[in-house]
């Protein structure tokens, strides 16, 4: 592991911030007033966000399970965020004790945290590149120190493509990375869109208080995110519907979609 060096801008925890506003939904502990604050005006407005970002965290939780359990030993998890419970790591490496872990993300404030990423088992590996998920070659080369990349590795990006507007662009980086990973590796994508008009007035109030905004988009649309590889049984659909367990939470059916797609 690197040892991850400190933000060179400092961090102010008087202004709401995207991350600690999820997660403060999770139930984690990396948040301050502010974010608890805007976090309580959305969920006031809308109650179902809470468990909405409990559903998404459970959906990265279930298809990492999916692919370690298929035999995939690494692990790129884009645009990572804050650690809370369930990581990426903690997930593949209950079943395979030594898989390799990078987190990518370019936030100083996952920086402020990134040791809570760093744990891992003694035959496996983790380690935090800082780095603009649509910067694909600094994710790559930061991503090969510490991940053969000759070998399958399971590219995830839970629900974080939202944050890129232009919708040109998310495609664009999502084809780069998967061109660029071996035959046998897997795509784990997720997108959030809006469960009804309420869900997005809100989210349109909350894209324009000067937070780091998010755009939905209909999983008609989201779903050309897969386009060149092979979608695993049951295809790209609504959250709960993926493989769901006894854990599966179901309000989740129209606002959140993803799925788990072999590269060829």
């Amino acid at each position: 592991m690197t040892e991850p060096t400190r933000p060179q801008q400092p961090i102010d925890t008087s202004v709401a911030h995207s991350a600690r506003v999820w997660n403060y939904w999770l139930g984690g502990k990396d948040h301050y007033p502010a974010d608890q604050a805007a976090g309580d005006a959305y969920s006031s407005k809308y109650p179902h966000i809470v468990p909405f970002a409990k559903e998404s965290r459970d959906f990265l939780r279930r298809t990492t399970a999916y692919l370690a359990k298929a035999g995939i030993k690494q692990f790129i998890d884009l645009g990572a965020g804050l650690p809370t419970s369930n990581n990426t790591h903690e997930v593949a490496q209950r079943i395979l004790p030594d898989c390799r872990v990078v987190y990518i993300d370019h936030d100083p404030i996952v920086l402020l945290h990134v040791h809570a990423l760093l744990t891992s088992t003694p035959e496996g590996a983790t380690n935090y590149v800082q780095a603009d998920m649509r910067d694909t070659d600094a994710v790559l080369t930061g991503a090969a120190k510490t991940l053969d990349m000759t070998k399958p590795t399971a590219l995830v990006i839970n629900d974080v493509l939202g944050h890129i507007e232009n919708w040109t662009e998310a495609q664009g980086l999502v084809r780069r990375l998967v061109e660029q990973l071996p035959s046998g590796s897997y795509l784990s994508l997720s997108h959030s869109t809006a469960a009804d008009k309420e869900h997005q007035a809100v989210q349109d109030e909350y894209n324009s208080s000067g937070a780091i905004p998010y755009i939905f988009r209909e999983p008609s649309v989201a779903v050309e995110l897969f386009a060149g590889t092979e979608l695993v049984e049951p295809g790209f659909t609504s959250w709960p519907r993926w493989r769901p367990d006894a854990n599966t939470g179901t309000l989740t059916d129209r606002a959140g979609w993803g799925g788990v797609a072999r590269i060829r």
